[in-house]
């Protein structure tokens, strides 16, 4: 199987479906999500109203609003038009219907109907309204320069610039005020969007991070029921992506994505809205660029999917190389493939390197392409806008704030990418996910529990297969009374581990019955199940931690109940460790040799005092000394238990009740050492074949058997 394969399936951007089952996860945290999101509404709003200040600053305060119009006295003037009459000459030396007029008030068609006639001068004025002394006194000094007017005065741009510098901060005092207080407002508005960015931050990391803690513990919880097969045809590697690197994507797409979508589109929404109502000519200028702009996105992420696999696909297959090579680094060594295998690390290390170059001269080409619209964009509008400008139909700050909102317009789209590629990853990421929980778990907690248990066992007739047709177990019956040593003994591959695994449920059988006290094991919890059992496999595995726990496993062991079991199978290597029983013996107890590592194992075993124990190969790996220590231990072990003794070792089961010999998945002999010596059948070709090749060996005497 390849297992690479799972990681090049890239499903839709958006699944409906996924995304139901991902905001299951947000449920307990709605209210933080709601008050991030309620943020977005403010920081948009925020984000809009910043250059509607600075429009405002200066179209009111720091151009000159008022404008000379001559018009006709047949044109409608209707509110809220604020007009004072001139009297200055026309072009026709007439002086009817002269006004100057405040732009401000200008309604958006009147002022283009107007300007379209040539009703408006392209002069600026400024308009003083006669109440205050000090006014009064510069108009007094500089009367030339003043138009009077019905309850002011007006003086042009041009004589303006010629008053003392002190005289214009005086007649512009209130246009100061004016920019003070907007100045004012927009740095409490830059306040504002700061702290109102930082706390939905850490309100969406916080989130993100609760999600990711949630989601990994039900990943694992499940993982911990997943039947024993699911890990025969999963790699490691891969269940702990699920757990690691999958759920950190769904957390990005949870702080980055969901929100900021949102944000994107109300900000596109609200930035046209704002355009079109300053100016809808200019907001329909803009509007004319988006179909490049979506059309440009939808070409990007064509591009963006496929590079998007690929680098996943190299990736995977990158981790799944390191994974390996680390695993069998004492391989690499022994047979000294050191260049080989960085070589053929080299080859997956440049074709991960290479995708990775082909996603990032796919976001490289969008951006510019993405800047390159909004910048010519940018350049219509000052080409538009600039001539509106000088015929006087359009205020320079309208024409400053366009510039503002085409950036704040097109950076959602340019965001595309980004977004794009995370939502996508997340996608993947929680398809995976999904089919991990979706897997079927074992049913604990349910079935049977036997109150005076035994330990008696009995196979009738089980057959048994990995996979469909290929037979492992072919009707093995057979019986273990309560207290009885049964040893299972024939060549590799005749499933004498399969019978351990079926005991302890971990794979279902397709024919027969395996009983515990006339129980069907089926009927009995799982978790009842395995307590009655201790099993001491050949390859221990030791967990990081010190001694003491690794004996435990479980609270319900105390500690002097531990010491006394490792007491008991003679591990007297444990006091002379640095820090005894809570020497830290590192990851799969680095510092213990082999010998050491398998006297825990039966330490563990006497402190569960199981119903039945099974012993797997447990002194295949252990040196004559350790197994002579070990061996009066076994027998207290198995005094009063039901003990299944699987061995390729025939020294160690001559004491055994019973022994039963199989061939290809079928039991062909069965009876006690003497028994099956006199039929001179597998047994004693394998006993004759065994000892004569340990015949003068430290572990058989010679002579013996």
């Amino acid at each position: 199987m390849d297992y690479n394969i799972e990681d090049e399936k890239l499903g839709q951007a958006f699944d409906l479906r996924l995304m139901r089952r991902l905001i299951t996860f947000l449920k307990p945290y709605k209210l933080m999500f709601l008050i991030a999101a309620m943020l977005v509404f403010a920081l948009t709003a925020i984000e809009i109203a910043m250059p509607y200040i600075t429009k405002m600053a200066i179209d009111r305060y720091m151009t000159l609003p008022f404008a000379v119009a001559t018009l006709p006295a047949e044109e409608p003037i209707g509110p809220p038009v604020i007009l004072f009459p001139l009297s200055l000459p026309t072009q026709d030396g007439s002086k009817e219907n002269t006004y100057l007029v405040d732009l401000r008030s200008l309604p958006n068609a009147t002022r283009i109907r107007w300007e379209e006639h040539g009703y408006i001068g392209i002069e600026r004025y400024l308009f003083i309204a006669v109440d205050d002394a000090a006014v009064i006194a510069v108009v007094a000094r500089h009367a030339e320069l003043f138009i009077p007017l019905q309850g002011g005065y007006a003086i042009r741009e041009e004589n303006l610039a010629l008053l003392p510098h002190n005289d214009r901060v005086l007649l512009r005092e209130r246009s100061l005020r004016g920019i003070s207080l907007l100045a004012i407002v927009f740095v409490i508005a830059l306040v504002m969007r700061f702290v109102f960015n930082a706390v939905q931050v850490y309100i969406l990391q916080l989130t993100g991070q609760r999600v990711m803690y949630d989601m990994r513990h039900q990943i694992f919880s499940h993982i911990l029921r997943l039947p024993v097969r699911f890990f025969d045809r999963t790699p490691v590697g891969r269940v702990v992506t699920r757990t690691t690197n999958d759920v950190a994507a769904i957390n990005e797409m949870y702080t980055m994505v969901l929100v900021t979508l949102f944000r994107d589109f109300f900000l596109i929404i609200g930035v046209f809205i704002i355009m079109l109502r300053i100016d809808w000519q200019l907001a329909l200028i803009i509007l004319g660029f988006t179909p490049f702009l979506f059309l440009a996105a939808r070409k990007f992420r064509n591009h963006a999917r496929e590079a998007f696999r690929n680098v996943r696909r190299t990736l995977a297959k990158l981790n799944s190389f390191l994974q390996e090579s680390i695993s069998g680094m004492e391989i690499i060594h022994l047979f000294v493939q050191e260049i080989k295998s960085n070589s053929r690390f080299s080859n997956v290390n440049a074709e991960k390197y290479q995708a990775e170059i082909k996603q990032m001269l796919s976001v490289a080409v969008f951006n510019p392409i993405m800047g390159l619209i909004g910048s010519i964009a940018i350049a219509a509008i000052i080409w538009y806008g600039g001539f509106d400008l000088l015929r006087g139909g359009l205020s320079f700050g309208v024409l400053v704030a366009f510039i503002a909102y085409i950036r704040l317009f097109f950076q959602p789209i340019m965001n595309l990418s980004q977004s794009y590629n995370v939502l996508q990853g997340a996608m993947a990421s929680s398809e995976r996910i999904f089919l991990l929980l979706d897997e079927e778990a074992e049913d604990r907690g349910k079935g049977q529990v036997i109150p005076d248990f035994k330990g008696e066992i009995e196979f009738r007739d089980v057959w048994f297969a990995y996979n469909e047709g290929e037979w492992v177990l072919r009707g093995v019956s057979f019986k273990a009374a309560l207290g009885e040593r049964v040893a299972i003994v024939g060549p590799t591959g005749s499933g004498k581990t399969t019978i351990i695994s079926l005991l302890l449920r971990l794979y279902p059988i397709q024919q027969g019955q395996i009983l515990l006290d006339g129980v069907p094991i089926e009927q009995l919890d799982i978790k009842f199940l395995r307590s009655q059992l201790s099993v001491v496999p050949q390859d221990v595995f030791i967990f990081s931690g010190d001694i003491i726990d690794n004996i435990r496993l479980k609270a319900a062991i105390s500690t002097e109940e531990a010491i006394a079991a490792a007491k008991f199978v003679n591990a007297d290597f444990i006091d002379g460790m640095p820090d005894g029983y809570y020497t830290d013996i590192r990851e799969r107890g680095a510092i213990l040799s082999t010998g050491e590592r398998q006297l825990l194992s039966f330490a563990r075993a006497v402190a569960f005092n199981p119903r039945i124990l099974v012993l797997d190969e447990a002194t295949a790996n252990v040196d004559s000394q350790t197994e002579n220590l070990i061996q009066d231990s076994l027998r207290k072990i198995m005094k009063d238990r039901t003990s299944l003794i699987i061995a390729h070792r025939l020294s160690t089961i001559r004491e055994a009740d019973k022994i039963i010999v199989l061939s290809k998945g079928q039991i062909i002999e069965e009876g006690t050492h003497k028994q099956l010596l006199e039929q001179n059948g597998l047994y004693a070709t394998l006993h004759a074949l065994q000892f004569a090749s340990t015949s003068c060996s430290t572990d058989i005497p010679c002579g013996s058997g």
